[in-house]
């Protein structure tokens, strides 16, 4: 059997890019807080309030991920979490003032980060470029689990 054309299969230029982004943000952005910390910031600056579950939804976290994220940020105390008082069982999540700033300043270093990482490509190119990475993304939701449908762990 010959070698496959690994240029061919979208996990591993996916996983080139992945490497590529994670390369890129530790030494333009941040070596602190990782790019699913800040996707987490970032939608709590968009939406103060939401619960952890809403969170792992808006920025395409699973439940377990988004907890170890929130978890992280909590204890670095850029998060605040607050009972709901409309929902007892539920908590509220919000930036602390530690929190926004350090959004504020990574907001404006990943704009830097995404001309050099996209720079090979024309603003069209970019374009046609996210349009398919979001049709293929948004279609590949359909493969995901749901968690309540997962076996319990240990089994």
């Amino acid at each position: 059997m010959q070698a496959v054309d690994l240029s061919t299969h979208p996990g591993h230029l996916a996983r080139r890019l992945q490497q590529a982004h994670h390369l890129l943000w530790n030494a333009m952005v941040s070596q602190e807080i990782t790019s699913p910390q800040f996707a987490v910031l970032n939608a709590l600056t968009a939406e103060p309030g939401l619960d952890q579950r809403t969170v792992g939804e808006r920025v395409g976290l699973d439940r377990s991920t988004v907890a170890e994220v929130i978890a992280r940020l909590l204890r670095r105390e850029l998060l605040d979490k607050v009972r709901d008082p409309d929902d007892g069982r539920r908590f509220q999540l919000r930036l602390t003032d530690d929190g926004v700033r350090t959004h504020r300043r990574l907001a404006l270093l990943t704009v830097r980060m995404n001309q050099v990482f996209l720079g090979p490509l024309s603003a069209d190119e970019q374009q046609t470029l996210f349009g398919l990475m979001r049709r293929v993304a948004d279609a590949a939701e359909a493969f995901r689990v749901p968690d309540d449908a997962r076996p319990p762990a240990g089994r």
